[in-house]
């Protein structure tokens, strides 16, 4: 069993936490699970899975915090919930190790050297059960797995990612999935939440009232992730409204080959790509009609 914490935000994720704690196959010493406020029966399940996992020599324990956003989550259950392990590692409660990514954490992770601080992830995403594996999808490379003490989460609205305060990275070869069970009623609410997440953001960005030291830039993280920013705001964000999300949907959809991924990818990429950003145009240009400013989100209602 390695010396690892795993931190996992929920929201009545009832249906999809036990396949991701399960898919560690008893390789983590501990689960912190940080809850706001559930109203399915994701705390029962804990309280079943921490039966399960004691009886191994692991365990799992439950927290309840009222959300404000994902980072301010995150930190929290990394900083107030007292990880004593090595590692922690951050989860979402519809993701997954695959086989030979428990195999490489265990043969790996006690061979690094003190100066490594953090492990780059390479996660997959499955829509209605099918591999989104074409369309500039995949891999998406994500730090994961850090010293306890040694990385946060950026204090941002949207896309926020981990970044370690000192050392290097490495990268594992094999994959995590993000495989969420929920239908897409589900996927649609919480995208046309995400939208308001993402004006904010942009507005936010644009009056310069972000710390930017506290972002990728001042941080060790992927370079997938601070590229990804740059095109994002300097590049995607100069193009006109509308007009961006028809050719961002062109260059996934056909350049990127994201019809490869079948009638699953076809419903995804026309979704992820073209609806959404253009959900966000469109919220972005009723604000600029009204003068009005998007309010801070709440946790999702879905």
């Amino acid at each position: 069993m390695e010396d690892l914490t795993v931190v996992i935000l929920t929201k009545n994720e009832e249906k999809n936490l036990r396949k991701c704690i399960e898919s560690f196959r008893g390789i983590a010493k501990r689960f912190v699970i940080v809850d706001s406020y559930s109203t399915d029966g994701t705390e029962k399940l804990c309280d079943k899975l921490d039966s399960e996992l004691q009886s191994i020599g692991s365990k799992l324990d439950f927290y309840e915090n009222k959300w404000i956003d994902y980072a301010t989550q995150l930190n929290w259950g990394l900083e107030q919930t007292n990880i004593t392990t090595e590692w922690s590692m951050r989860m979402d409660a519809d993701e997954e190790l695959m086989k030979d990514l428990v195999q490489e954490i265990v043969t790996e992770l006690p061979k690094l050297k003190s100066g490594v601080n953090g492990v780059i992830l390479r996660r997959r995403v499955y829509f209605m059960g099918r591999w989104i594996k074409h369309g500039g999808r995949y891999p998406e490379l994500l730090l994961r797995i850090f010293r306890t003490g040694k990385a946060m989460c950026e204090q941002k609205i949207m896309d926020e990612h981990m970044i370690l305060s000192e050392g290097q990275t490495v990268e594992f070869k094999c994959d995590l999935i993000d495989n969420n069970t929920k239908d897409l009623e589900w996927w649609t609410n919480k995208h046309n939440w995400y939208s308001n997440r993402e004006v904010l953001d942009h507005q936010m960005t644009v009056e310069n009232t972000l710390n930017e030291a506290n972002l990728l830039e001042n941080g060790e993280s992927t370079k997938q992730a601070k590229m990804k920013r740059v095109v994002k705001n300097k590049g995607y964000y100069g193009l006109p409204k509308f007009f961006r999300a028809h050719i961002y949907f062109i260059y996934r959809y056909y350049i990127k080959l994201g019809f490869l991924d079948g009638p699953e990818g076809r419903i995804f990429h026309f979704l992820q790509a073209y609806w959404y950003r253009f959900l966000v145009d469109a919220k972005m240009y009723e604000c600029e009609k009204f003068d009005r400013k998007m309010k801070q989100q709440g946790d999702l209602k879905a």
